[in-house]
């Protein structure tokens, strides 16, 4: 079960993306780890969603629009009650429910399927602008990555949604610095986010992607204002919670060697025993 302290969350999620990576044996270790606090915070306290109602039409929802960080998703919606542990370990594997980017058709928890980037976020100003048709009130959450932003379709989004003014529409993005092949800045430099999204419509601010009362008190902070849709910059790092990861120059995508094998091995068991006898 998701733990209700939002530290213990993360921990709790970032233990679990690091068991069902390992066991796989290769995978998105980098961008799965940068948005760990993200998710503890959205659905450790903001997001209504029961897993024994999934479709319930005034469900919040969450599109998970940079899907190569679906093994954390995975984490937390097993700890969410979604589907049971043992389910984490068929990732990527023949026959599973959880392929290595998300799939609506095979995901219980999974509202829209990811990884071809910039889909996810047009489809969750899709969905936001639908429920605002509908008259509901629900909030439509969407984490989008730094470099997914090299995707012109990601601007037209945002363009969509601060045109309709979709205040219940809130976007993280993880501004982790770096991509598949590089730096951001080297490759295409993503500017001032904060500037570039308040151009489009946004009501923008950012915070450390690894503080979970930050992201807390910005979500908080956007559910009171209303007009503008809100985007919420997480400055993070790609690995976060793992300095080994950290410091790895080519994290975005790991097939660990006998030096990563250890580092990972100690950072699960530094987790194991940072929560042994917390309240859970």
């Amino acid at each position: 079960m998701l733990a209700e302290n939002l530290d213990v969350a993360a921990k709790q999620i970032r233990l679990h993306t690091l068991k069902e990576l390992r066991a796989l044996g290769f995978g998105h270790f980098g961008g799965s780890l940068s948005i760990v606090e993200a998710l503890a915070v959205i659905y450790g306290k903001h997001l209504a969603v029961d897993p024994q109602k999934p479709e319930d039409a005034n469900r919040d929802y969450f599109v998970l629009s940079k899907g190569h960080g679906g093994p954390a998703l995975y984490a937390t919606l097993f700890l969410k009650g979604f589907f049971a542990e043992d389910e984490l370990y068929t990732l990527n594997q023949n026959g599973t429910r959880l392929p290595s980017h998300p799939d609506r058709n095979l995901t219980p928890g999974v509202e829209m399927t990811t990884g071809s980037l910039g889909q996810g976020i047009s489809v969750a100003g899709g969905i936001a602008f639908g429920n605002m048709l509908a008259g509901r009130e629900n909030y439509t959450y969407a984490i989008v990555g730094d470099g997914e932003l090299n995707e012109g379709q990601c601007w037209e989004a945002f363009q969509f949604i601060g045109h309709h003014r979709l205040d219940r529409m809130i976007v993280l993005i993880d501004d982790n610095k770096k991509q598949l092949d590089g730096l951001t800045a080297d490759i295409i430099d993503p500017l001032d986010l904060e500037a570039k999204m308040a151009a489009f419509g946004f009501r923008t601010v950012t915070v450390d992607g690894a503080s979970t009362q930050a992201i807390d008190e910005a979500i908080q902070t956007a559910k009171r204002s209303s007009g503008k849709p809100y985007a919420i910059v997480l400055d993070t790092v790609k690995g976060q919670g793992v300095t080994h990861i950290e410091e790895k120059a080519d994290n975005h995508h790991l097939r660990p060697d006998d030096g990563d094998k250890q580092a990972i091995d100690d950072a699960i068991l530094a987790l194991e025993n940072d929560l042994e006898g917390v309240a859970q």
